[in-house]
C-alpha cells in the first residue's frame, strides 16, 4: 500500500464551462494521495456550495486541508478558502458545484474495484505475517475498502483488523467481512451469491476475504475493471478488416449525465487489444443520441436514431470516422426498437419515452431514397405493455427479429407476440402469447434462425418485481403463429440484463436487478448465467465486479469474449446542469470484458484457439460462398452478426451456423444461407470453432445483396 502523500498532475475531462453548476473540473486538476494510499481530485478555483460538517481555522495550504480531510473518517468533500484558510469538512449531499477563484475543492476518490488498488497482506496474529488456515481457509487483507452491501452479522467491540478477521476464521459460513475501524464493528458479510456485495475504496474500512483459487474452466473469468470517460448506455462495436478491434460507447450530452436534448453527445473509442481510450464530443449533427434505435447497414454505417433528441437521427461511417446528419424521423421517438431488414432498410416502432407521449405506429427508412416512410399498418396497439405509469413505457424497447420477406417478428416485452411487415403501408398479424405477464426489460437474442431465447423482465418498468422465467420460440412464415416453449428456470430473476449470444450457439446473460427499479445499484445480480439450448440448461458463472442494471450493455468481441458495463447516468432535469450531488457509486464509467470457460483448459490455462489462416473475400452475397483455410480438424464455421446495444436491446446480433460446407484438405467452401431474412446484410464476425467448441479470433466478413 502506498504510505506517502503525493500530488500528481492529471487531465481532466474539459467538457463544460460555464458560469453557472459545473459537471468536471474546468481546469486541469490535481490528485493528493493521503497516507493509507486514498486519493483526492483537487480542483483549483471552484466551490461546494452548500453545509460543512466542520471548520477548521489556520489551515497553510490547500494540501494541508487535503490532509486534514484524510485524516477524518466521515470526510469525502473538502473546500479551502484561500483568503481567510479556512478549510472546510463539507457535507455529502445538497451540494452545488460552482467557478469561484477564491476556494479550491478537494474530492475523494471513492470507486467500484474488481482487484485491491493496493498492496494485499495476509492475516496478521500476535504481530506475525501469516496465512491464516483455521480450519482449511486462508485470507487476505485489503485496506481501506469496503463490501457495500449486507451483513449476514454485526460484531460490536471489535477493536483491531486481526481481532475481526480471527472471528471471521471461526465462521463456517464466512468467506468475507469488513472491519470498521471508526465504530469498532466487524461485519460479518452476507453470502455473496444470494446478496448484492460491491468492493468499494473506502477509507473507514478494510476487507478481510477468503483467498479462493479461481476455476476459470468452469466459471470462465472477469478482466480488471476498464475505466471509460463516459457512462457506456450504449455501445457498438466497428467493422473493421481482417478484424475488430474498437468499441464505441455513448452516453448524453453529459459524459455522467441526461437531462432535456442536449444537441451533442460524449462518445469514446476503446481498443479493446490495446486498451487505448480515447474521449470525443458529437456535436455537428446536433442530435443528442441518449434512448435511441440503433441499426447497422449494409454498407457499415451505424444509423442511430431519435433518442432525447427525439427526430433527429446521425449516421455514423467507421471508413472516415465521422458523423453526418441522417434524414429527420416522421415521428420524434426514443426508447424505440429498430431493426435493418432483409431488404437493407430499416424499421423503427414504438418510443413514446421521447416526442409526443403516445403508442408511435412504424416507419422505415429507405437507404436507396434516403427517406423515410410511415407505415400505418404497422399498428402499435397489439404490441403495448400494460405499465402502471401509462403510455410513455408501454412501447419502449420492442423485442424485434428481422425476417424473410420485409418481415418482423415481435417477441416481447408484452405477452402477446405479432408479426410486422414494412412491405407497402405496413401490416401486423397476432402470433401467439409467449407468457402470462409482460416482461420489460428482458433478453431476447436469435441463437440459430428461426430460434429465439427470451428471458427476464418485469412487469413495469420500474419498481417492479423481475422474473427468471425464459423460453424458447421457434418461427417459420409470415402470419404463422410463433412455437413458445417453456425453458428451465434462470438461477435469478432479473430485469436490465443483457444478452449476448456466442460463436457456439450458448448464450451469455449478464446484470440485471431482482427488482427492476432504475438508477440504483439495488439487488444486481452480479453472477453471470449461460444457457445452452442444445441441453436446455442453465449454469451460472463467475460474478462481475458492478451492477449492471439500467443503462448497462453487453457486446460480443472478435476474440470471444464479451464487453459489459455502464449502469447508472445522472439526471439533472435541465441540460448542463450539475452532477455533484449524485450518487456516483452507481453511476458506472467502466466496464469489463467476460472471458467464457471455453477459452480455458481444465487446469486453468488458456486454450489453443483455431486459427484462419487464409480467408478469400472481405465480402460475400446472401446464397453465395467463402473459401477459408485452416488446419483445425473437424472444424464448424459460423456468422454471428456485428452487434449494436443499449436499454437491454441488441437487435443487431444473430448468430447463422454455416451447415453446407465442402472440404478439400485444409480449405473449405461453405455455401452461406440463400435467404436474406436468414443472413441479414452487413457485417458479420466469421469464426472457426474446433471440436471442443473453442473459437478462433473471427475475421469480418460483409454480407451484401448483390
Amino acid at each position: 500500500m502506498v504510505r506517502s502523500n503525493a500530488i500528481a498532475v492529471i487531465s481532466a475531462f474539459l467538457l463544460f464551462k460555464t458560469s453557472a453548476a459545473i459537471n468536471a473540473c474546468p481546469v486541469t486538476d490535481t490528485v493528493f494521495t493521503g497516507t493509507q494510499g486514498i486519493r483526492y481530485r483537487v480542483c483549483p478555483d471552484t466551490d461546494l456550495i452548500g453545509d460543512s460538517q466542520a471548520i477548521t481555522p489556520n489551515i497553510v495550504s490547500t494540501t494541508a486541508c487535503a490532509q486534514l480531510c484524510d485524516e477524518a473518517l466521515n470526510c469525502f468533500k473538502a473546500v479551502y478558502d484561500t483568503q481567510t484558510r479556512d478549510c472546510h469538512i463539507k457535507a455529502n449531499a445538497g451540494l452545488n458545484w460552482q467557478p469561484n477563484v477564491r476556494f479550491d475543492v478537494i474530492q475523494a476518490e471513492q470507486i467500484n474495484i474488481a482487484k485491491c488498488p493496493y498492496t494485499e497482506t495476509t492475516y496478521t496474529n500476535n504481530g506475525v505475517s501469516n496465512v491464516i488456515t483455521s480450519k482449511g481457509k486462508n485470507f487476505k487483507v485489503c485496506r481501506d475498502t469496503d463490501l457495500r452491501g449486507g451483513s449476514a452479522q454485526m460484531i460490536n467491540g471489535v477493536t483491531t483488523l486481526d481481532d475481526c478477521a480471527q472471528r471471521c476464521s471461526t465462521i463456517d459460513t464466512c468467506v468475507q467481512a469488513v472491519f470498521d475501524s471508526n465504530a469498532s464493528v466487524c461485519h460479518i458479510k452476507s453470502d455473496a451469491k444470494a446478496n448484492t456485495l460491491i468492493w468499494s475504496t473506502d477509507k473507514r474500512f478494510d476487507v478481510i476475504r477468503q483467498d479462493v483459487a479461481a476455476a476459470p474452466a468452469t466459471d470462465g473469468a472477469w478482466s480488471d475493471l476498464v475505466r471509460l470517460p463516459v457512462i457506456p448506455v450504449a455501445a457498438y462495436i466497428l467493422p473493421e478488416f481482417p478484424t475488430s478491434s474498437r468499441l464505441m460507447v455513448f452516453s448524453s450530452w453529459g459524459a455522467d449525465a441526461f437531462g432535456g436534448a442536449g444537441g451533442r453527445t460524449q462518445f469514446a473509442d476503446y481498443n479493446f487489444n490495446s486498451g487505448a481510450v480515447s474521449a470525443r464530443t458529437v456535436a455537428n449533427t446536433q442530435h443528442d443520441m441518449f434512448c435511441p434505435g440503433i441499426s447497422a447497414l449494409e454498407d457499415g454505417r451505424i444509423l442511430i436514431q431519435g433518442g432525447s433528441d427525439a427526430n433527429v437521427n446521425s449516421f455514423y461511417n467507421p471508413a472516415s470516422n465521422n458523423f453526418t446528419r441522417a434524414p429527420d424521423l416522421l415521428m420524434a421517438r426514443g426508447y424505440q426498437t429498430s431493426v435493418t431488414l432483409s431488404d437493407n432498410r430499416v424499421f423503427t416502432i414504438g418510443g413514446a419515452y421521447s416526442g409526443p407521449r403516445q403508442g408511435k405506429d412504424g416507419e422505415v427508412y429507405d437507404p436507396k431514397s434516403n427517406s423515410w416512410k410511415a407505415l400505418p399498418g404497422a399498428k402499435i396497439g397489439p404490441m403495448l405493455t400494460t405499465d402502471n405509469e401509462g403510455i410513455w413505457r408501454e412501447d419502449n424497447h420492442g423485442w424485434l427479429f428481422a425476417w424473410k420477406g420485409g418481415s418482423i417478428f415481435q417477441a416481447g416485452p408484452s405477452k402477446a407476440m405479432n408479426w410486422y411487415s414494412a412491405n407497402d403501408t405496413g401490416t401486423q398479424a397476432p402470433a401467439g402469447t409467449r407468457d402470462t405477464d409482460d416482461a420489460m426489460c428482458g433478453i431476447f437474442v436469435m441463437y440459430e434462425p428461426g430460434k429465439i431465447l427470451t428471458a427476464g423482465g418485469s412487469p413495469d418498468y420500474t419498481n417492479s418485481d423481475a422474473n427468471n422465467r425464459a423460453h424458447l420460440i421457434s418461427i417459420g412464415e409470415y402470419g404463422q403463429p410463433a412455437t413458445v416453449e417453456r425453458a428451465p428456470d434462470m438461477a435469478y430473476p432479473r430485469g436490465f440484463a443483457n444478452a449476448v449470444v456466442l460463436p457456439d450457439g450458448t448464450v451469455l446473460v449478464t446484470g440485471g436487478q431482482r427488482r427492476s427499479l432504475v438508477f440504483t445499484d439495488d439487488n444486481g445480480i452480479l453472477q453471470a448465467e449461460l444457457f445452452n439450448p442444445a441441453t436446455k440448461s442453465w449454469k451460472t458463472l463467475a460474478a462481475e465486479a458492478v451492477p449492471r442494471n439500467y443503462h448497462s450493455v453487453s457486446i460480443l468481441l472478435p476474440d470471444g469474449r464479451v464487453f459489459s458495463g455502464g449502469g447508472g447516468l445522472c439526471y439533472t432535469a435541465q441540460v448542463g446542469g450539475s452532477t455533484v450531488n449524485c450518487n456516483k457509486l452507481v453511476d458506472h464509467a467502466d466496464g469489463q470484458t467476460f472471458s467464457p470457460p471455453y477459452l480455458f483448459n481444465p487446469d486453468g490455462s488458456a486454450a489453443s484457439r483455431p486459427t484462419i489462416s487464409a480467408f478469400n473475400a472481405t465480402s460475400a452475397k446472401v446464397g453465395g460462398q467463402l473459401t477459408i483455410s485452416t488446419s483445425t480438424i473437424d472444424p464448424k464455421f459460423v456468422l454471428v452478426r456485428i452487434g449494436s446495444v443499449t436499454h437491454s436491446v441488441n437487435s443487431d446480433q444473430r448468430r447463422v451456423p454455416l451447415t453446407s460446407v465442402t472440404p478439400s484438405g485444409t480449405q473449405y467452401t461453405a455455401i452461406l444461407p440463400s435467404d436474406s431474412g436468414v443472413l441479414i446484410p452487413g457485417h458479420y464476425y466469421l469464426f472457426v470453432l474446433n471440436s471442443a467448441g473453442v473459437p478462433s479470433i473471427a475475421r469480418t466478413v460483409q454480407i451484401t445483396l448483390s
